[in-house]
């Protein structure tokens, strides 16, 4: 081999060997950014969340405190603000039992037994029953 060519080699070795080194300081910053960003989001995700813990809870107790006096003052004597469930019985809307249109709901005091029908049907045969769907 000629000199040259031996020469010629030896730079694309020295080459090859500065670029590996590169990438591989590369590499070693890349690694060392990851971490320190992930400790800064576990130090800021433990803060923010204690911090709003913190504030949720100073915001929902002298809410909750309210509440509570409120309830031990008028006591079980208020209806329920939430609508609630009712099932149909053989004593009340029997036409309603196994119908896929009853809707059953208490809103406010007001029972709404379905859209045909608001206030239920008189007797055992309503003219829109269909069988409920499973």
């Amino acid at each position: 081999m000629e000199k040259w060519q031996k020469d010629f080699w030896e730079m694309v070795q020295t080459v090859a060997d500065e670029v590996e080194g590169f990438f591989m300081g590369m590499t070693e910053v890349v690694d060392t950014f990851f971490e320190i960003t992930e400790e800064i989001t576990e130090q800021l995700q433990s803060t923010v969340a204690t911090e709003l813990d913190q504030y949720l809870q100073d915001i929902a107790e002298p809410i909750l405190e309210v509440y509570w006096e409120l309830e031990e003052i008028v006591g079980d004597d208020i209806e329920p603000t939430f609508p609630y469930a009712v099932e149909p019985t053989l004593e009340k809307n029997p036409a309603c039992i196994g119908c896929r249109h009853y809707h059953g709901q208490v809103y406010s005091g007001n029972l709404l037994i379905c859209g045909m029908h608001p206030y239920g049907w008189e007797d055992q045969n309503c003219p829109d029953w269909e069988q409920e769907e499973f």
